[in-house]
This record gives structure tokens, C-alpha cells and sequence, in this order.
């Protein structure tokens, strides 16, 4: 330990190394009080509270480690090294021992949730959570055993009077005098340090009481609600005062964006954004009037708002998103697909064989549309939505439609001879394929949030797939999905058929057998 010291020790035992590391946590321990102050609500996430009690507390747990050590190598002319620091916690006053327990403890956590938030809004994050967490426990645990097992030995040796006395005599070991001197220092910084503490707590009140004289802050959310607030907070500030949930993964720190808002009628009422939030807007393409509402503090008068994610989006929701996600028309290919009689296949049937069968043969079409390159909208019942072309344009949208169709029929057949023993008939299927324009983009609520698309586009394909049962075909394609994808369906016919709810008529291929279009030809 004492020869690790050495190095360890060597850049910081020089002016420009006291400076660092001293410099760095004084302005660390202010920025600490600064963003207590900022805080408009003391009310926070428990891995937050965890951080800053812990924060708090470090000045506190290290004082008296910091006078025993640096203190008394620089004025008292100790010769500090392991054994000494050791023998002084353990031997003389084992509290000191287990306050230096608590602050490498405190100190790590205090850190690692810092990384953690830090470094949860990178986009390659999850990749390296399990190794980082690895880390984060091995570190203190190993540190912890050589710290044990080095007071252990040092106590071996202390057990030797002689010793003890020739060791305390060689480090000039601080006498009664002294000792009594640094504890007067530490009793001082208590004071000091507490009395900050409690400055910083009423420098708050004191801002809330003058931010009431400058006017109110009128804030209307999307869902109507209205509250009135004093100025001087950020809108994600003013949302929690009144109890409104609004996302927020970075705690408000202006890093993850998932608490932007679009501000619809006030916006002359806000500053303009500076540049470390258009920095984040832009990395998230933001569009107009878009705001992060951690960072937008209103100065008075009426503001209308409509939040852009849920209460419950996460880091993966501050990336960089495609513009479809916000809703965008694009020309895609629905597929819908549906199980032909599905009472008389199951009423027979327990629960538990009815939920292994669906699960079973929402694997083989799951696994038929991603392959092929397309986007698994939703189950419905025993039916399936998938989208086409949000990726990779019309033409390779379409043909990927096409072969997905095919495929499906294929992984079906082998189900189904899987199953031959537990079914009393085989699974069959009817699909329905349309393309043409849709609005695609994220909708929904709360955990039922994701991509999907409406419109005419999305509702023809389901009329499609039910005219498979009056076609008696597998599969109902409509012309513009052939004409789209190059393809020549000439072979399987085509007829004009009526939509319930559109105008005019649509051309259409009724495949009986999705088998018997030729593979090769819809490859990319």
C-alpha cells in the first residue's frame, strides 16, 4: 500500500497538483449548493435524493480523514503513510475507521449515479451496462478487502509496544496538543459547513417570497389545465410544483430533451433558447417553437404548451429520432392478416392451449415480416398490422410486403405439421396487401405508445384481407402494391373489387395458394 502511495501521491503533492485537486472540490461542493438553490422543489427521484444527500454528506465523513492526513503532514510535520492512517482508525478511534467506510461508500455511489446519468443518454450505453456494472461493484469491494487486510497487519505490529512506540516516535505522531487543535478545526468547519447549508436553504425561501412581487406565470398544458405560478422557474419546475407529470430522464439538467414541449401561443413571454439547449434541439431535430422545458423559464404573462413525449418516456427517447416519428406522410404497404375461423379453432380449447397456440403462431408471422424488413405495427386479437417501406422506400417496401405474405404461408405449413397432434384442423390465415399513402408516425399513450400508421391506405388492406374469405384466396393484392413493387401478377388474374367506404373501385390479384409466387422473384 505504502509503495502505491508514492506514485499515487506524486502529481498531487506539488502546487499545481493541491491546486487540482482542492480547486476542483471547492468547485465541486459549490455547484453542489448553486443547484440545491436552483431547485425549485426539494420533492425528487430517489436516485437523485440518494446523489446529493450523499454529495452533502462527503464534506462532513472526509473533514476529519483530511486533517489527520494533509493537515498534519503540512503543519505539524507528520510523516503520513498507511500504517499511521491505519493505526489512527482502528487503534486509537475506530469510529474514524468506520466514518473512512462510509465516505469511500457514499463517494462511489454519489459517483456512479452521476456516470449513470451521465452516461444512460448515450446511445451505446446498454451495450456496455453489464460490463460497467462489473465495475462499479468490483472497484469498492476489492478496495474495502486491502483496506481490511491492511489494518489487520498494521494492528499485528501495533500489538508490539516497543514498536509502537519507536513507529509513533519516527512519524513525529501528533501529540494530546494537537490532536485536540484538529478537533477544534473539524467542530469549526461543522459549523461552517452547516450554517452554509442552511444559508443556501433560506436564499430559496428568500426567492420565492421577491419572485411573488414581479407577477404570475399563467401556463396552459395540452390536456386544459391551467396553473398560475410566480416567475423565475423553468416550465418542467413549474409542472412539478402544481403535481403535472412531464418527463424528464436527465432531471432536468438540459441533457436528454424528453422534456421538450411545443409552445403554441406565448412565446415571446420566454427567452430565447441559448446555445447549450439549441445544441440539444438540434441533435434531436426539433421543430419550430419546440422548447426544452427544463431550460425555458418564463418571465410572466400566458403560456400554452403541449407536451411532446409521455410522462413515462425514457433515455432511449432523448436519441436522435427519424422525422416519421413525429408524423410524416410517406407512401408505405400494409399488411393485415387475420385467422380464418378462430372461434371453432379454439372454443373447445383451455385457456392455456388457446394463449400457446396464438403465441406460437404470432412467432411465425413475427418472424416472417421482420425478416423481411417490415415494421410489426400491433396484434389485434388474432390478427396482425405491419407496415412497409418506413425504411427503405415504396419499390423495396412493397416487394418486402410481398415476400413476407409468401413467407408467412410457409413458416405457417410447418406450424401447423408441428401442431398436427393438438389441432382438430390446420391454423389457415387470409392476408390483405395495400399501398399508398399514410401518416406514420409515434402515437398512443403511456407504455401503448409506438409507430403506426391511418388512413385510407391502412383501412383498404384491412378490407382486403376480409375479402379473402369471399375470393376463397390465401392472399389479395392490389394493383397499386404490384405496380409499386415491379412485379407481375398477371398469372394470378386480377378483378375490380367495391370498398366499403372509398369511392370507385380498386384492381386486385386473389392468390389462392401464396406458394406459388415464385421466390426468386421477390428478392431485393
Amino acid at each position: 500500500m505504502d509503495a502505491a502511495r508514492k506514485i499515487i501521491h506524486w502529481p498531487l503533492f506539488n502546487p499545481v497538483g493541491v491546486t487540482v485537486l482542492y480547486g476542483s472540490m471547492t468547485i465541486h461542493g459549490g455547484l453542489a449548493f448553486y443547484a440545491l438553490y436552483q431547485r425549485r422543489r426539494l420533492k425528487m427521484r430517489f436516485g437523485a435524493a440518494v446523489q446529493l444527500m450523499f454529495g452533502l454528506s462527503l464534506p462532513l465523513l472526509l473533514i476529519d480523514h483530511m486533517l489527520g492526513t494533509r493537515a498534519a503532514f503540512s503543519f505539524l510535520d507528520t510523516q503520513v503513510n498507511y500504517i499511521y492512517v491505519l493505526l489512527a482508525q482502528w487503534r486509537f478511534d475506530p469510529l474514524i475507521g468506520i466514518r473512512q467506510i462510509l465516505v469511500l461508500s457514499a463517494a462511489w455511489v454519489h459517483g456512479c449515479i452521476g456516470m449513470y446519468y451521465w452516461l444512460r443518454l448515450k446511445p451505446g450505453y446498454k451495450q456496455c451496462e453489464p460490463f460497467l456494472l462489473v465495475v462499479a461493484v468490483l472497484i469498492p469491494v476489492l478496495s474495502l478487502a486491502g483496506f481490511m487486510r491492511g489494518s489487520r497487519d498494521a494492528l499485528v505490529l501495533a500489538s508490539d509496544p516497543a514498536w509502537l512506540a519507536a513507529f509513533q516516535t519516527k512519524i513525529q505522531w501528533p501529540d494530546a496538543a494537537e490532536i485536540e487543535s484538529l478537533h477544534r478545526i473539524e467542530s469549526w468547519f461543522f459549523v461552517v459547513f452547516c450554517s452554509m447549508l442552511t444559508g443556501v436553504l433560506a436564499l430559496r425561501w428568500v426567492r420565492t417570497f421577491w419572485e411573488k412581487r414581479r407577477g404570475v406565470v399563467e401556463l396552459t398544458y395540452d390536456d386544459g389545465r391551467t396553473i398560475r405560478h410566480p416567475p423565475g422557474g423553468a416550465i418542467l419546475d413549474l409542472s412539478r410544483a402544481a403535481g403535472i407529470p412531464h418527463a424528464s430522464v436527465c432531471g432536468g439538467r438540459g441533457r436528454c430533451s424528453t422534456c421538450r414541449v411545443r409552445v403554441t401561443r406565448g412565446a415571446e413571454n420566454l427567452p430565447p433558447p441559448d446555445a447549450s439547449e439549441q445544441k440539444v434541439l438540434a441533435r434531436v431535430k426539433a421543430g419550430p417553437q419546440v422548447r426544452l422545458a427544463c431550460q425555458a423559464r418564463p418571465r410572466s404573462g400566458a403560456i400554452d404548451i403541449i407536451r411532446l413525449l409521455p410522462p413515462t418516456a425514457d433515455a432511449k427517447d432523448g436519441f436522435s429520432q427519424p422525422d416519421y416519428i413525429r408524423g410524416k406522410e410517406l407512401d408505405v404497404t400494409v399488411l393485415f392478416a387475420d385467422i380464418r375461423a378462430f372461434t371453432e379453432l379454439s372454443e373447445d380449447k383451455l385457456p392455456y392451449d388457446v394463449v400457446f397456440m396464438l403465441n406460437r403462431y404470432f412467432e411465425c408471422v413475427g418472424a416472417a415480416i421482420t425478416e423481411s424488413g417490415g415494421y410489426l405495427d400491433k396484434f389485434i386479437g388474432d390478427g396482425v398490422m405491419a407496415i412497409f417501406g418506413i425504411y427503405d422506400g415504396p419499390e423495396a417496401g412493397s416487394r418486402a410486403a410481398v415476400r413476407a405474405a409468401r413467407n408467412m404461408f410457409e413458416r405457417l405449413e410447418g406450424l401447423n405439421r408441428l401442431m398436427q397432434s393438438d389441432l382438430e384442423s390446420p391454423i389457415r390465415i387470409g392476408v390483405g396487401l395495400h399501398h399508398g399513402p399514410a401518416i406514420v408516425g409515434q402515437m398512443g399513450y403511456g407504455d401503448a405508445i409506438g409507430i403506426t400508421a391511418i388512413g385510407d391506405t391502412v383501412n383498404t388492406a384491412s378490407r382486403l384481407e376480409s375479402m379473402t374469405k369471399d375470393f376463397k384466396a390465401q392472399l389479395v393484392i392490389s394493383g397499386s402494391v404490384a405496380k409499386a413493387a415491379k412485379l407481375d401478377l398477371s398469372a394470378f388474374g386480377q378483378r375490380d373489387a367495391d370498398i366499403r367506404g372509398r369511392t370507385g373501385v380498386i384492381t386486385v390479384h386473389a392468390i389462392v395458394d401464396a406458394l406459388e409466387l415464385k421466390k426468386g422473384e421477390l428478392e431485393p
